[in-house]
């Protein structure tokens, strides 16, 4: 079978996506996923998106997320925004859409380039000395540090990763350094792809909520530097926690290709 496939990346966190209004692929085939999603034997990617028809007719379509590891996993921020982008590649949208993720429905906008995602909102955070925890569509352990560039994301992510306080479900790892009052540097290991990404938009949605709730900065509008380019976080802090939670940043389509699976 020859499978069409186009290329995304928001920020450097790149996926494979594919159209499957025809139910084409299978989504409990993840040898296929995984196989399609390696770097060296298929086309390479953080992770693989569906673009599916929804169940609810409000919907313009319908967002399946699997991580490189062949799992269908939990939101993903960048690859929301991507989906986005390939939607209106695809002429299904124009600059606004409303579809359902596994963590329930998302609007967003499109202008020049940069797709804006609305987050789910967020209730709870759990605060300690050292770090934050909070699930922004993701789980998401969050540290304030310094000097991250230095810092070997790989090897001290994973052993928070399954450390065991998170040993059941695992949790994504989030180094953040302050860089002025509004803007923060990032770097994320990643459950599912098991290494740093370039660049996670849940993950960058919880250091922004994270570093508000902490005090360590007083706007609800915050600039992440990530490894693969900017992106933002606005939101508005409620008596219930935060609501109205916009992700934004570019995502670009790389290529289209086809692979014999």
């Amino acid at each position: 079978m020859k499978l069409t496939f186009y290329k995304y990346q928001g920020t450097g966190n790149d996926f494979v996506m594919i159209d499957n209004r025809d139910l084409k692929i299978s989504k409990n085939n993840t040898k296929l996923v995984r196989r399609l999603c390696d770097r060296k034997f298929g086309i390479g990617a953080d992770g693989l998106i569906l673009l599916e028809n929804s169940e609810d007719p409000k919907d313009d379509f319908k967002m399946v997320y699997f991580n490189a590891d062949g799992n269908e996993s939990s939101m993903c921020g960048n690859g929301g925004r991507c989906l986005v982008a390939f939607a209106k590649f695809l002429g299904i949208i124009e600059d606004k859409a409303k579809f359902t993720a596994i963590d329930g429905p998302h609007d967003a906008t499109v202008k020049d380039g940069i797709v804006s995602l609305k987050m789910q909102d967020v209730l709870q955070i759990s605060q300690n000395d050292n770090f934050s925890f909070l699930d922004t569509g993701s789980p998401h352990h969050v540290v304030f540090a310094e000097d991250i560039a230095e810092k070997d994301i790989k090897t001290e992510g994973a052993a928070i990763r399954y450390s065991d306080r998170y040993k059941t479900a695992g949790t994504n790892v989030n180094f953040v350094e302050g860089i002025s009052q509004d803007t923060f540097s990032v770097r994320t290991y990643e459950r599912g792809v098991e290494d740093e990404t370039l660049s996670c938009g849940t993950g960058v949605t919880a250091v922004a909520i994270a570093a508000y709730a902490a005090g360590r900065t007083g706007s609800e509008r915050v600039k992440l530097i990530t490894q693969g380019g900017e992106l933002f976080v606005d939101f508005k802090k409620t008596e219930k926690g935060y609501s109205d939670i916009w992700l934004s940043g570019p995502a670009q389509l790389v290529f289209k290709g086809e692979i014999v699976c």
